[in-house]
């Protein structure tokens, strides 16, 4: 079932704008919240009167409320929704969305989407099968939309062959299977560390490095969207929070950072290690700053190791647990990622490189392999951070 779903429905200039009013109904009836959001072109198929009364929600068609004077806020549409589903979807629509023409408020919304977008095409076999809607097509499903094919029968025209928008009755079961695979870790707790940490030498100075918790960030959003209870611990960070965490911890040092791993880690279901912990750190801080001096050109700094976090959650590890680890490396990459695996008792290690061009620190995008103790399990090409992070939990999966 759907209970409790947001999902804002769009609806696009085509004759089978009438099954929308179907849709929207079952989708109600399964407990979804649905708001409608029709085109100009939509209503001229179907009047909003009929959706606003099954929706029982004012159907949105501009940026300007009625009357009113106030704006109807496509941002705030696209964080509410946990999905868009544009239903039907002409090659008009489709084709702006491939392209980011950005000219009504179905369209800024999808814009602004920040939860997975479905299109339900609809259209002539001919426009169907145009090669400009099929290079659409696929540009909308290289950025992560979902597409439910049309269906083949008679058309409007009275052609028949592909083209058909999918009935209403298989887009629910279409979606009630989307939603039910993407709570698949619903019910576990997952912890997660992410970022760097920062080891002070004196009030100004302190030892660090160049990760920027987009990895960690994008694995915690992944989690938390598939149903998981997540606990996040983040390193200092230049970037957003995702979105929807209850539980974000924020330390600065590797100190801090395994104190809180540790209270959490028992009732801990998975646990994953994306932070660049320092390895090493001042053997005394000083309380105040550090001055140069004239009279030599040297100064000496002494180290000792941090805490070992993923070797001490290791040891601690129960038969029920699961743990992920990670491993930046740039020699003796595949050997020593599997080593660590061994070392430290983890299931699965995620191994990055610095010798993948657009990938680890800084970047939106990953290239990993990932091993298991019987060797390499999956090796990706350089993707989205986000869509690594979901080929992660797709391997943890199957543990």
């Amino acid at each position: 079932m759907l209970k409790d779903k947001k999902i804002v429905l769009g609806i696009t200039g085509s004759i089978a704008a009438y099954k929308s009013a179907i849709l929207t109904r079952l989708l109600v009836k399964s407990g979804a919240e649905v708001q409608i959001i029709s085109t100009d072109a939509a209503n001229e198929f179907i009047t909003p009167l009929t959706l606003s009364t099954l929706s029982k929600k004012p159907v949105l068609s501009s940026f300007q409320k009625d009357e009113t004077g106030e704006w109807n806020n496509h941002v705030e549409l696209g964080l509410w929704a946990d999905l868009i589903l544009i239903a039907p979807a002409s090659a008009n629509t489709i084709a702006k969305c491939a392209h980011g023409i950005c000219d009504n408020l179905l369209i800024a919304t999808y814009l602004s989407a920040k939860c997975p977008v479905a299109f339900a095409p609809a259209m002539d076999l001919d426009m169907y099968q145009h090669q400009s809607t099929k290079d659409n097509l696929d540009k909308l499903k290289s950025y992560g939309n979902i597409i439910f094919e049309s269906a083949s029968g008679e058309l409007a025209s009275g052609l028949s062959g592909q083209g058909r928008m999918q009935e209403p009755e298989d887009l629910l079961i279409a979606l009630e299977k989307f939603f039910n695979k993407d709570q698949k870790f619903k019910g576990k707790k997952v912890l997660i560390t992410a970022g760097p940490t920062y080891e002070a030498i004196d009030p100004v100075r302190f030892i660090g490095n160049h990760s920027s918790g987009k990895m960690g960030y994008a694995i915690a959003s992944a989690f938390k969207n598939a149903g998981a209870e997540v606990t996040l611990i983040t390193g200092p960070t230049n970037i957003d929070k995702p979105i929807g965490l209850a539980n974000i911890i924020e330390v600065t040092s590797a100190e801090e950072m395994h104190a809180a791993a540790d209270k959490y880690f028992s009732k801990t279901d998975i646990a994953v290690l994306s932070a660049a912990v320092a390895d090493y750190k001042a053997a005394t801080q000083a309380t105040e700053k550090i001055k140069k001096t004239d009279d030599s050109n040297e100064m000496m700094l002494k180290l000792v190791k941090t805490p070992d976090i993923a070797k001490s959650l290791g040891a601690k590890k129960k038969a029920h647990q699961q743990i992920i680890g990670f491993a930046l490396e740039t020699e003796n990459e595949e050997s020593n990622a599997k080593k660590k695996l061994q070392n430290k008792n983890f299931d699965l290690i995620v191994l990055n490189s610095l010798r993948n061009e657009k990938s680890a620190f800084g970047y939106d995008t990953n290239q990993v392999k990932i091993f298991d103790k019987n060797g390499l399990k999956y090796e990706s090409a350089l993707l989205p951070k986000s869509e690594i992070a979901q080929i992660i939990l797709e391997q943890i999966t199957q543990e």
